[in-house]
């Protein structure tokens, strides 16, 4: 009976240019001055009809009446789900900057409690905005707060006006600076690093991905190799029948001969498409030796120039060091590992990077134990730079001494390990050059390969393991 056999593949990854889009809604900053806009209002009516104090009602009812009709000109005109553009942001918090300042002139300015709300526009762009449109913001608060000291009508205050020292007013406009400057840099650099770990999470993502559909991709071509299997061995048996029927000097034996022979190169093709030998046989790849998925890793990076070594003691060094610590002496059998596209991605990472920066050798050298399971990669290159060692594994530095590139490599390394259930730990080596240990508990390397009585046992599959 003849099997169909169908290998759903994941749409490529395509590289889409980057447009320049706003990070910040207009609905969000619309609802932002609605809020305040009730406040304000609230605030003066209590403050006039509750305390009895004597606002110019008027005048301030009027500021924030300009804030109500912006507001709705603004959900008029866009709609709400309009991105800003960066200089849109910056003039929309300006304004709320201006209205504020406004309202605290004719309430007392720097006198009013409420002037440290001078602080919020440039709080909001430190979170959304650049460093560029803070500090321009920074200076706008600056600039209000300093004519807010000097000019103003008086603080509303029962019984007359209430005064207030030049040295305490200046101290008020001291603070506000300080903890407007405080308060921006700290926020710019929280939502700095939480962007670019966003950024890195999403690359970090995108190489997954490739590495999936490059995996699908070899899906269907062993699929594809298998379909055509079957209709390609009908035609290799009908010549060879036809060869036989007739007669081997007849004008068609030539014909007979190149379709016998180009059958032939074709199984094989087919064969190699396929991952499996000529002779049919399917080996299991859902799970491997923890080496064939070391070796799977290493492969693509062999070159010319530079040597690549995996090397291992196996179940003897294991046994002798027991031996020394006076454990047992029966042998270890090596991990047998899910074939993870995490382990995979990850490994490969690292031993490119190694290898771009080796001067003539790579080794990875593979060990496990009862308990655990390690993987070492170290080199002769110029190292890891002292300065960076202990920021290695975040987004964005750079590996090596005048490095190139984004500093993104060694970051998607160690996340995807670290999902495999990895510790990854990087340093140098005493006689110069770098060394990457990633080491696994066994119970988590292995926790998906659990080989059943039907299946070979792990001493049969290690057997093939390269040594």
């Amino acid at each position: 009976m003849h099997n169909e056999a169908n290998v759903a593949l994941p749409p490529s990854p395509v590289s889409v240019p980057k447009v320049s889009t706003g990070r910040v809604r207009s609905r969000t900053l619309v609802l932002i001055r609605w809020i305040a806009v009730g406040g304000q209002a609230i605030t003066i009516l209590f403050v006039y009809f509750g305390l009895g104090y004597n606002l110019p009602l008027a005048l301030t009812l009027a500021v924030v009446s300009a804030s109500v009709l912006l507001n709705i000109f603004v959900s008029v005109r866009h709609p709400i789900s309009r991105r800003l553009n960066e200089t849109e942001a910056t003039l929309y918090l300006a304004y709320d900057t201006v209205q504020l300042a406004v309202l605290l002139s004719l309430t007392g300015g720097l006198h009013n409690p409420f002037s440290f709300l001078m602080l919020g526009a440039v709080t909001i762009s430190a979170t959304v905005l650049s460093v560029r449109a803070t500090a321009l913001l920074g200076f706008l608060v600056v600039g209000c707060v300093t004519l807010l000291m000097i000019f103003h009508f008086p603080l509303p205050w029962p019984g007359g006006v209430h005064s207030l020292s030049h040295v305490y007013v200046f101290g008020i406009w001291s603070s506000v600076v300080i903890c407007m400057a405080f308060f921006a840099v700290n926020v710019l650099r929280l939502a700095e690093e939480g962007r670019r770990m966003s950024d890195a999470l999403t690359e970090t993502q995108m190489a997954l991905a490739r590495e999936q559909h490059l995996s699908a991709v070899g899906g269907l071509a062993a699929a594809a190799a298998h379909e055509l299997g079957t209709p390609l061995g009908t035609i290799a048996l009908v010549t060879k029948e036809l060869s036989h029927d007739l007669p081997g000097d007849g004008p068609h034996a030539e014909d007979l001969k190149l379709l016998i022979s180009q059958s032939e190169r074709c199984r094989e093709i087919l064969a190699r498409l396929s991952l499996q030998p000529v002779d049919g046989t399917l080996p299991s790849f859902h799970r491997q030796p923890m080496l064939n998925l070391v070796e799977t890793a290493a492969t693509p990076y062999r070159r010319e120039g530079v040597e690549l070594r995996i090397e291992h003691d196996g179940d003897l060094a294991a046994a002798d060091r027991r031996s020394r610590h006076g454990g047992d002496s029966e042998s270890v059998t090596q991990p047998i590992v899910p074939h993870s596209l995490e382990f995979i991605h990850g490994l490969k990472n690292l031993i490119e990077n190694s290898m771009g920066f080796a001067n003539t050798w790579v080794a990875i050298r593979v060990d496990w134990s009862r308990s655990e399971a390690t993987v070492e990669i170290t080199d002769d290159g110029p190292g890891f730079a002292h300065d960076i060692l202990g920021a290695l594994g975040e987004p964005y530095v750079s590996t090596r001494r005048d490095a190139g590139g984004m500093g993104l490599g060694v970051f998607i390394a160690k996340t995807l390990l670290e999902r495999t259930g990895a510790e990854v730990k990087f340093g140098n080596r005493r006689d110069g050059g770098a060394r990457i240990v990633v080491t696994w508990p066994r119970a988590v390397l292995e926790a998906e390969s659990v080989w059943s009585a039907d299946e070979a046992s792990p001493d049969d599959v290690a057997g093939d393991a390269p040594r």
